[in-house]
């Protein structure tokens, strides 16, 4: 398959939306990536336009994003790049927005520092529908 696999840094911009489908679990947030670069003719780091995603997370993925994610922190995201073209409104604009299909999700440890948790999958009925425990 000829996906178009990206590797983007930024922050959670908003609340994660978790939902239970029939299809199993899914998650959603927008992401802001704010490019900078350092402008040596001022000597100061600058910020471009931010750009914003919406990120998309299946399964386990969108479990512990819902219960490890907040809004402001830093991430860096890897996925599938899907660009979507919205049917024009009444005005006759086209509108497109880039979403990303989640493979791998973690926290920026350039920015700050983490606790992994491994999650052990039980087959305790204490558990409910989750059927998975952090140790």
């Amino acid at each position: 398959m000829n996906d178009t696999l990206v590797t983007l840094v930024g922050h959670v911009a908003t609340q994660i939306d978790f939902k239970e489908t029939v299809t199993g679990p899914s998650a959603r947030f927008r992401f802001a990536v704010t490019p900078r670069y350092f402008d040596r003719r001022t000597e100061t780091w600058t910020d471009r336009p931010t750009s914003f995603y919406t990120v998309w997370a299946r399964r386990v993925l969108a479990i512990n994003l819902a219960s490890s994610v907040s809004v402001g922190e830093p991430l860096v995201v890897h996925g599938r790049l899907r660009v979507r073209e919205d049917p024009p409104d009444g005005e006759g604009v086209r509108w497109f927005s880039a979403d990303i299909e989640a493979i791998a999700v973690g926290h920026d440890l350039t920015r700050g520092t983490a606790a992994f948790r491994r999650v052990v999958k039980t087959d305790t009925p204490l558990m409910g529908p989750q059927k998975a425990a952090v140790v």
